[in-house]
């Protein structure tokens, strides 16, 4: 049986757009960062230069991952999906760690910031990231890298918003250290949602039971199987965004039927649990002692 597209396969039009649409915001903010000498554009400049290689890379990553399998990798190359969302994480850290370090040297020695030009180019920003995050509403709770692009707009549209805050701030009072705490803000609103999404991703790498799936409740599925007796070895992990599979050893009883056991445990899995992709071993009672005895 072949794998069905990955989640965010079935998206990339979207991710394409969105990229586009973070590529005009990078130029907006970076012209208008270096006018107005402030750094909590060029802050979130650099958060919407890591969001666009990190879309660019999931990108690469789906176009790779569509070539089909082989011999030598019977998976394919869909794994590179969740390769390119620690890749992505590992980046947005960096990035972090380096808007913290100039914010903390320009609270101690704040530049002057035309604020009206920082205000202008921020509400555009702002505008345009709600678009982004508009067209990714549906598609980012169906995989991890359509999820890493619409945690990376919102936060640009959350640092957008910071920078609006600052630059109101500075023009009402003239408070320009205004400017790196709105930087700082930026930086903590990264760091969060990074760990979040390298944490998913590595249960994926570490085959961790996908997130929804209770293998108590699958164990009890298939035990209410006609002709099973009993079940063991049985696992479940993710491949990628959208695809988990199921094997397991399935027991049956002396004189089961095997097909319709395994229709019935195909059937029910892809009902109950949304998995499409299972592997059973049929044994009999005197295989599990078999194996019992090979295992002690």
């Amino acid at each position: 049986m072949s794998l069905a597209p990955s989640a965010a396969r079935t998206n990339v039009r979207r991710l394409v757009g969105v990229l586009g649409l973070s590529l005009s915001v990078l130029a907006v903010e970076v012209v208008g960062g270096l006018a107005s000498h402030s750094l909590a554009l060029l802050a979130d400049a650099g958060h919407v230069f890591t969001d666009a290689a990190g879309i660019g890379l999931a990108l690469l990553a789906i176009w790779v991952g569509s070539r089909p399998a082989s011999t030598a990798r019977t998976y394919g190359y869909l794994r590179l999906e969740i390769l390119a969302a620690v890749a992505n994480a590992v980046l947005l850290f960096g990035v972090a760690a380096v808007i913290l370090y100039e914010a903390w040297r320009r609270l101690s020695a704040p530049p002057q910031v035309a604020s009206q030009l920082m205000l202008g180019v921020a509400l555009v920003g702002l505008v345009i990231n709600g678009v982004s995050l508009w067209l990714l509403r549906h598609a980012q709770a169906k995989s991890l890298n359509m999820r890493a692009a619409y945690l990376e707009v919102m936060g640009d549209l959350a640092g957008s918003a910071a920078v609006i805050a600052a630059a109101v701030v500075i023009a009402a009072t003239g408070w320009a250290r205004a400017d790196a705490v709105a930087s700082v803000a930026i930086a903590l609103l990264i760091l969060p949602r990074t760990w979040a999404l390298l944490r998913d991703a590595t249960d994926v790498l570490l085959e961790a039971t996908p997130k929804g799936v209770s293998m108590d409740e699958v164990r009890a599925h298939i035990l209410e199987a006609p002709g099973v007796a009993g079940v063991h070895d049985l696992h479940a992990w993710t491949i990628t965004s959208g695809v988990n599979v199921v094997s397991a050893h399935v027991v049956l009883k002396s004189g089961a039927d095997g097909p319709t056991a395994l229709e019935f445990l195909c059937d029910c899995l892809s009902g109950h649990f949304d998995i499409e992709h299972s592997t059973f071993q049929l044994e009999f009672p005197d295989r599990r002692k078999l194996e019992g005895a090979a295992h002690g």
